[in-house]
């Protein structure tokens, strides 16, 4: 491991709780693609398997933010655990009733509750954004190393959750979902020596991080970005069945996270001194770019190569957009401020896989291209218009008084933080 990334693990507690969260990551790769697949093969219809997606990506947009603004109040042990209970047992309700046949609207009812599953990856990086408070490189590399881990779960997940369902039963994909999603979030609560401290006074005064205007920006042009997502696993599941090698679809889209993650490790090397917001918005522009050759790929192994090219712009402008998030939300709303943006892919993926699904039933997998095209044009818009507002930081918000206040502070000396 480069030098960089050994030395954001010389804190006590970081290996722990990064293995923790990459298994308690896990199902955000599995169980949307798994619901897919396991619809797609017990009923061939692709419009009730993005609809389910859609549903489910929704559900944890609403109720994402909800929970972690609960956990900022009240600590990730006491809110974790109850909510991830209930989302096991929803999940285990949808399968139950995929087994018996039961009727679409039980399906619909079972994925939305589904959702209040917790956001493990702004439970991490609000861990490490804890330890190296006021030391800007090391959390840069931080950041780089939860992206990276965000793209190592989108190979092996999708790989998993496809394979499964095709060569095992059609469940089997969700159900180990569940069980990498039980073994993450109880291990990372039972490590209570880096866990965030919790504001509830602070959290309940300050009302939520939404209302910084550059938050607004990032959650916005993510609704865009989850389209592109969403709308991709979708037409590329359909695109291999119509090649004849649906089981396929995994290994396509493992390069495209791929792609993802070895552009994130080369971007945790690097100290950028550069305006962060400009690099968001080239990252989103070249998300954007990197769409169109998706349209001109005839067959599985050009698909690969176009969506691994496609993958190098993610991991360094999700990167860039925690960064933002840092500098835009207060210290007392960082985890809430961190689901926001997941909140706006969680709605952009439940837009594009659905009206993915619509276009690959009326037109076919070669059509169904169009969405993240026309999704990644969105996202420009929406950057480019908004950009002004992520340039500065709002001068008199509670975060950036803090991080002035303890600019010298990289990591907890005594389990406490300074109170603004």
């Amino acid at each position: 491991m480069p030098s960089p990334y050994r030395a954001i693990f010389k804190a006590p507690g970081t290996t722990a709780f990064s293995v923790a969260g990459f298994f308690g990551r896990m199902p955000l790769s599995m169980m949307g693609i798994g619901i897919v697949t396991m619809i797609s093969q017990v009923t061939g219809r692709y419009g009730l398997a993005g609809a389910l997606s859609a549903t489910l990506a929704a559900s944890a947009a609403v109720l994402g933010p909800l929970v972690s603004r609960l956990v900022d109040r009240h600590g990730q042990r006491r809110v974790l655990r109850p909510v991830t209970l209930v989302s096991l047992v929803a999940a285990a309700g949808l399968l139950l009733c995929v087994q018996q046949k039961a009727p679409d609207w039980t399906l619909f009812a079972f994925t939305a509750v589904i959702g209040c599953v917790p956001s493990v990856g702004a439970m991490t990086r609000a861990r490490w954004a804890e330890i190296y408070r006021g030391d800007e490189r090391r959390l840069h590399t931080a950041y780089s190393w939860e992206s990276i881990v965000d793209e190592v779960c989108f190979i092996f997940g999708p790989i998993l959750s496809i394979g499964l369902s095709t060569t095992w039963f059609p469940e089997a994909g969700p159900l180990f979902a569940g069980v990498f999603l039980t073994i993450g979030v109880f291990w990372l609560t039972s490590q209570r020596a880096t866990e965030p401290v919790p504001h509830p006074q602070q959290g309940a005064k300050t009302g939520s991080a939404l209302r910084s205007p550059g938050l607004q920006v990032l959650a916005l042009a993510f609704v865009a970005t989850g389209a592109i997502f969403g709308s991709v696993d979708v037409v590329t599941v359909a695109f291999a069945e119509e090649q004849g090698h649906k089981a396929a679809a995994s290994l396509v889209l493992a390069v495209y996270a791929l792609g993802s993650g070895l552009a994130g490790a080369v971007f945790g090397l690097l100290h950028l001194k550069s305006d962060p917001s400009r690099r968001w918005l080239l990252g989103i522009c070249a998300m954007a770019v990197s769409m169109i050759p998706l349209l001109l790929a005839g067959n599985l192994p050009l698909l690969a190569v176009a969506l691994f090219v496609a993958g190098l712009s993610i991991a360094p402008t999700m990167v860039t957009t925690m960064a933002l998030v840092e500098a835009h939300v207060p210290r007392t709303k960082l985890t809430e401020g961190m689901t926001w943006t997941g909140t706006g892919l969680a709605i952009g993926v439940a837009l594009g896989s659905s009206a993915a699904g619509w276009v690959v039933d009326a037109s076919g997998a070669e059509a169904g291209y169009v969405v993240p095209v026309v999704s990644g044009a969105l996202a420009v818009a929406v950057g480019l218009l908004g950009h002004r507002r992520l340039r500065r930081p709002v001068p008199n918000r509670e975060g950036q008084r803090e991080r002035d206040d303890n600019s010298g502070v990289g990591q907890r000396q005594d389990g406490e933080q300074p109170v603004a």
